[in-house]
């Protein structure tokens, strides 16, 4: 089972509609999103296409293939436009007899696991950074954000098929790449 994971999209159609012609391409059984749907948030600079009903028109169009988990800029208002569940703080998810724990960052986090066993797999967004890498048994992923990157990173999403996790950017290029 292919899963696309992508995250932190904060009201950008132009960058949906970017990682939704790549989930076209991928064909993921589950698109996965790591929160923060329609708000740019007030540390954030407007992202190119910025247009929060456009993006929740968009998602709902979808919403029978979503998994999805709040952002630390989505509320109460949001979940009101997006028809589908959204405000969890997190979701498990069974994958190849492995345990993913996915969330948007800003409770439990890389630097404040919740109670995972070694082999469990830890995924969120809101950082806008890139990783995969394995700590004590667990390993950690993040997509990126698809529209606003940080640290000269591109706008990137994730791939988990046949025990292997791959970001990439919207060029088709491997950005990190890690066997789970």
């Amino acid at each position: 089972m292919k899963l696309m994971f992508i995250s932190d999209i904060h009201g950008s159609l132009y960058w949906l509609e970017q990682a939704l012609a790549k989930a076209e391409e991928e064909q993921p059984h589950t698109l996965v999103i790591l929160g923060d749907f329609l708000y740019h948030g007030p540390r954030n600079p407007l992202p190119d296409g910025y247009n929060p009903q456009g993006v929740a028109d968009k998602l709902n169009a979808y919403g029978k293939s979503l998994v999805a988990v709040r952002g630390n800029c989505d509320t109460e208002v949001d979940q009101m436009l997006l028809h589908f569940p959204m405000m969890g703080d997190y979701v498990l998810i069974l994958h190849e007899g492995r345990k993913i724990y996915a969330t948007h960052g800003h409770g439990f986090s890389m630097d404040h696991l919740p109670a995972l066993a070694p082999q469990d797999v830890f995924i969120q967004g809101h950082t806008h950074l890139p990783v995969a890498e394995v700590k004590d048994g667990i390993t950690l992923l993040n997509p990126g954000s698809i529209a606003l990157p940080k640290e000269n990173n591109p706008h990137s999403y994730g791939i988990l098929e046949n025990g292997e996790f791959s970001i990439k950017d919207f060029e088709g290029n491997i950005i990190k790449c890690i066997t789970l």
